[in-house]
């Protein structure tokens, strides 16, 4: 039986679009047409941004598990989420959705000889999963902290100016 990475990298494409596809439905349906078929980065950039980030962290996951290069394209799409009003639930749950996914896609390979082994192999990556989910929580606090300051600082701002007006 070939052992999980294989089968997940000969299926990327099928995952990567599968996963890019629930991502996008968590967006309100009059966006998700336009979403889900322009293709032009500059046009779509929010679909754009799923569909990259999408392919750079699961290519992580089969194939480096880098920490900072995982949390570095979660750091560029949960920005994008966190001015867009997400809940922090709704904006990381996005990464729970490959789960479903690969269940999905590698229900095949998981019944017949080496069942077990399949499937420790799998939860061992689901595992990886759910550390990513970690990391992308934290940054999406990080964003949605550094969007609340600048609003602060914005009103502070403003505040000052209109009392040194008045004097």
């Amino acid at each position: 039986m070939p052992e999980l990475n294989t089968i997940l990298a000969a299926k990327k494409n099928l995952i990567v679009d599968r996963w890019a596809e629930a991502i996008l439905a968590t967006y309100p349906s009059e966006s998700l047409r336009y979403l889900a078929s322009q293709k032009d980065r500059f046009a779509n950039p929010i679909g754009h941004a799923v569909r990259s980030s999408s392919e750079k962290l699961f290519d992580e996951l089969v194939h480096g598990n880098d920490g900072e290069k995982i949390r570095a394209s979660l750091d560029d799409f949960l920005r994008m989420r966190a001015v867009q009003d997400f809940a922090p639930s709704e904006a990381v749950g996005f990464v729970f959705m490959l789960k479903r996914v690969l269940r999905d896609i590698t229900a095949q390979e998981m019944t017949g000889k080496g069942q077990v082994s399949f499937q420790d192999e799998l939860l061992n990556f689901e595992s990886r999963i759910d550390s990513m989910a970690l990391v992308a929580f934290d940054l999406y606090m990080e964003a949605r902290e550094k969007l609340f300051r600048i609003r602060i600082d914005e009103v502070k701002a403003r505040s000052l100016l209109a009392l040194s007006e008045r004097q």
